[in-house]
């Protein structure tokens, strides 16, 4: 079986993009697949899935038929990190017989489990099930010698281990179909905020029949915006359904009509597609397919959307261009924006007392004063790191998950408690307004005046520690001081408003998510593959590493499960565990 990172699903199989979240030509959640929830059981239920329905090129006149994939996977809902992994042999079977004369079936052998074809019988063996949701194999499928337009057939999945249950997993596939391929749009790609841009939607029906009706699908992240609220569409404001609290507002627009092979359609009237006030790095997806309940419910995916209350959001066909998608990777296009903006982080530190021998709380960490929110969406790196000095004379008895302890000179130390310095790394996002609160404990082992521990937010990269967004870094370092000699509990350093939100004795921790991985750009957060090679991410638990407990900012790797890959009529859901980071 085959656990994949963000980074590297999405490079697979969509062109570098990374995320989230994210981001593919199928819905956005568990609910793209045909899989029942798990039931809750003493044993451990496992749920196969895969997308509902695949679309067959029709075999050709001469020449090799062309194969569409369909990924099927297989879900553990116990908590990503290890501990909720199943170990033991897995087998799983593959029951061929009802695409009879409709498709042949093989498997990639690179994806997923090993596995071998008997006739119409499959079996495929793996030695374990991790937590989250998992890559079970691919199929590659392609219209058999003599099948016709509208043959269809499905392919049935059960699963079997010692002490478990498997729900099982129906897919269809039909030959022929409708092949909606979205036309790119000519952005400027550094606007400036408050800046408005047109956007014609086009796109061609390059399939072997009509579209009854068809599905628009907008998102687009938090530092960008659509003014208009279409009566035809319904809307979803900076969410992702499944995914948390990311940051995405999605619009669901159908359009009603037959929408023939061979011919190209737009929008009547240009959609506006607006920078904001909090742009800097963001991203705008465009995506179309057939239309019909279960592509609305899948995209839903049971979040509640608000419909539009304006006119109807329209298409019109283009004079001069002359179901199922049989090529859903090119339903849709992307565009990545780089807003003039800035953001200021703000570090705070904190003051405690205590005698020789007391346990003290302390909360340190930063505000983002804006005005932009920043998203390293495409590259999931994260955006920031907090570097914390231990003061003199005390010694760390508890610390965040998302924390690690390191030598005075930021090597990796194998003992947590007690560093002399922590690293701790923010999520892929922060928002405008979020507020980063890492909860420490220390014991006072000599009791010194004034003992103090610098607090720095910066760069994930010691080596250019600067943070590229942020034009103020006077206000980047606070102090966390031990009995002072005015033992008050706001912050020390930083700005006069650090008091705000430092919380001395705040409990809680991080979310332990999950966005590690080696970055191939200098530049974080760009996706690009050019400059020098980025960090690596820390390990969590007793490591380090996971996602900084906030209010206001992004965890998308929260759960332990992201949206990772672009597949044939759904998303993949994966996990990853984060590498260790050496500053």
């Amino acid at each position: 079986m085959t656990r994949l990172s963000p980074r590297t699903a999405l490079r697979r199989t969509a062109g570098g993009l990374a995320v989230v979240g994210l981001l593919a030509a199928g819905p956005l959640s568990a609910g793209a697949f045909a899989a029942a929830a798990p039931v809750k059981a003493a044993d451990p239920v496992f749920t196969l899935g895969g997308p509902a329905q695949t679309g067959l090129y029709p075999y050709p006149a001469s020449g090799s038929p062309r194969k569409s994939t369909i990924g099927i996977t297989v879900s553990n809902p116990a908590e990503d990190g290890g501990t909720g992994d199943y170990r033991g042999e897995v087998t799983y079977t593959f029951d061929l017989s009802g695409v009879a004369g409709v498709a042949d079936v093989a498997f990639d052998g690179e994806a997923g489990a090993e596995c071998a074809v008997t006739g119409a019988t499959a079996v495929c063996h793996d030695d374990s099930v991790w937590a989250g949701l998992s890559l079970l194999t691919d199929l590659k499928v392609g219209a058999a010698k003599g099948s016709e337009e509208g043959d269809s057939g499905t392919i049935k999945v059960t699963g079997a281990a010692g002490g478990a249950t498997f729900t099982p997993f129906t897919t269809r596939v039909t030959v022929g179909g409708p092949d909606l391929v979205m036309k790119q749009l000519p952005f400027d790609q550094e606007p400036a905020p408050g800046d408005t841009q047109k956007a014609p939607i086009t796109f061609t029906n390059n399939g072997t029949r009509a579209a009854d009706g068809v599905l628009l699908t907008l998102m687009y992240s938090r530092g960008l915006d659509l003014p208009q609220r279409y009566s035809n569409c319904e809307y979803l404001e900076n969410s992702v359904p499944g995914m948390g609290d990311f940051a995405w507002s999605t619009a669901l627009c159908s359009i009603e009509g037959e929408f023939e092979a061979g011919g190209t359609y737009t929008l009547a009237t240009p959609l506006t597609v607006r920078t904001t006030e909090r742009a800097y790095y963001d991203t705008f997806i465009y995506r179309i397919h057939e239309d019909g309940a279960a592509q609305r419910a899948a995209q839903r995916a049971g979040a509640s959307f608000d419909r539009g209350t304006g006119p109807a959001l329209t298409l019109k066909k283009v004079p001069a261009a002359r179901g199922l998608d049989l090529n859903p990777r090119d339903n849709q296009q992307e565009a990545d924006f780089r807003t003039k903006n800035t953001a200021d982080f703000v570090a705070y530190g904190d003051k405690a007392s205590g005698a020789e021998g007391d346990t003290v709380k302390a909360g340190i960490g930063f505000r983002n004063k804006g005005p932009a929110w920043i998203g390293y969406i495409r590259s999931g790196e994260d955006v920031a790191t907090v570097d914390f000095t231990v003061p003199q004379g005390a010694s760390v008895t508890a610390k965040p998950d998302s924390c690690r302890g390191v030598s005075a000179g930021g090597n990796q130390r194998d003992e947590q408690l007690g560093a002399p310095r922590y690293v701790c790394d923010t999520s892929m996002t922060v928002r405008e307004d979020a507020e980063v609160t890492l909860p420490f404990e220390l014991k006072i082992n000599e009791k010194l005046i004034g003992a103090s521990g610098k607090v720095t937010v910066r760069s994930t990269f010691l080596s250019d520690p600067a943070l590229p967004f942020d034009p103020e870094p006077a206000n980047n370092s606070a102090l966390l001081v031990l009995n002072g000699e005015d033992s008050g509990s706001e912050d020390s350093g930083g700005t006069s408003e650090g008091s705000e939100g430092s919380t001395t004795g705040s409990t809680g921790g991080s979310a332990s998510g999950t966005s590690g991985g080696a970055s191939t750009s200098g530049t974080p957060g760009s996706g690009g593959t050019s400059g020098t090679s980025g960090s690596t991410s820390g390990s969590t638990g007793a490591a380090g590493g996971g996602s900084l407990a906030s209010t206001g900012s992004v965890a998308l790797l929260a759960s332990g499960a992201a949206a990772v890959a672009l597949a044939a009529g759904g998303v993949l859901y994966a996990t990853t565990r984060r590498r260790v980071r050496q500053d």
